[in-house]
This record gives structure tokens, sequence and C-alpha cells, in this order.
């Protein structure tokens, strides 16, 4: 058996920590890692002949959320399993609607990590006990954010969901700009009446919380 495998961390050493893990085993073979969801995407358009990608989460350009969605809609057949630090719930949560296949943290060792990965690929799902734990209370206790009628009424502009689905797809303000013929001054200015209404600080939250109210 030969386990074609991807690695997305924007942190070098901590690549090179699970490249290492993954060494132990003659049935893992690496092929490559990138730095982020977008130069994921870039280097699956010429080579997705992969089984598994172990995806960090937070990462800067496009998160781990946000790719594994993408990944999801454009290769079904590779397995995601999120890689991550943290067991905060809003993630697991969101993790797993985008479609991951398991959800493990880093300090994980390189046994369990091996059985996780084969686990997932015989169609089982990768977790470590807190999230695991965490999965099963979330289920029992759907976040409010499903209830419809706690739905925020935010009212944005048809030029400031355009801006937003911009940024949601990790352009930056000069993309944007170039993309809608603006000037970089008039989508900053967007930026900030979206990020206002929003009530929210950075390019991240507003994203979330526009998904969150079906904005885009």
């Amino acid at each position: 058996m030969n386990i074609k495998i991807a690695i997305v961390d924007d942190n070098t050493f901590l690549i090179n920590a699970v490249k290492e893990k993954l060494s132990f085993f003659e049935d893992l073979n690496f092929k490559f890692s990138a730095m982020n969801g977008s130069d994921l995407l870039s280097k699956l358009e010429s080579n997705h002949n992969l089984d598994l990608i172990l995806m960090d989460i937070e990462m800067p350009v496009l998160n781990g959320i946000e790719t594994t969605e993408i990944v999801k809609q454009k290769y079904p057949h590779i397995k995601i399993i999120m890689l991550t630090v943290f067991d905060n719930d809003e993630n697991i949560f969101n993790a797993i609607k985008a479609g991951a296949d398991g959800y493990l943290l880093k300090e994980i060792n390189a046994k369990d990590l091996h059985s996780g990965i084969l686990e997932t690929l015989n169609g089982g799902a990768a977790m470590n006990p807190s999230i695991a734990l965490k999965t099963l209370k979330l289920l029992r206790n759907p976040m409010s954010i499903e209830n419809e009628k706690d739905k925020e009424d935010i009212k944005l502009t048809a030029r400031e969901t355009e801006v937003l689905e911009h940024l949601s797809k990790g352009l930056n303000y000069v993309q944007i700009a170039e993309n809608l013929i603006l000037s970089t001054g008039t989508v900053r200015k967007h930026i900030e009446n979206i990020y206002k209404k929003l009530q929210v600080h950075n390019k991240l939250e507003a994203v979330q919380k526009a998904k969150k109210n079906n904005l885009i």
C-alpha cells in the first residue's frame, strides 16, 4: 500500500515535524507540502494524484477550513485530516461542515497519526479523544448560530457584497481593486464599512460572519 500525502502548514518547522512522523512508515509516501491554501490549490492543479492531505487551520491567504471546502468540491477523492494546535469548538464545527474527514492535534505521536490516516482512508474519521468529545457535545447541542432567528439583520450594499466575496477568495486589496475596476482607496473604504457593519476586526472574522449570516 502506498498512501500519497501532502502537508499544508504555514510553519516549515511543523511541516518537517510531521514529515518526520510519516517517515517511520513505509506505506506513507510524502509527496509535497504547501504554505497555505492558495499555494496548495495551485500545486494540486498540476498534481492531484493524492490520497490524503494533512491540513493546518490557521493560515494566511486562505485558511484550512476555506481550503478544505474548495478541495472537497474539486477533488472529492482526496481525504482531508485537519492537523491543528487548537481544539476549539467553532473550528471543529466549521471544519466538519467544510467536509474534513478527521481532526487531530499537532502534538499527536507518529503511531497514532499513522493509525488515524489508515482509519480515515478506510472510511472512518480520525479524531483525537478531546475533539471527539466536543463534537458529540456540539451534536447534542447545536450552536445557536444555526437558529434563523439569531441571524443578525446586516444590510450590505451590492458593491460591499462583491468586495466581501473577493475577500473570501483570499484576494488582497490591490487584486480586488483591479477586478472591480476601483481604486485601492475605494476598496479600503468599502472594507472599513463592511467591518463596521459586521462588527468585526479582520478579514477572517468578516468572511466567517458573512457566511454565517448567508451574506455570501
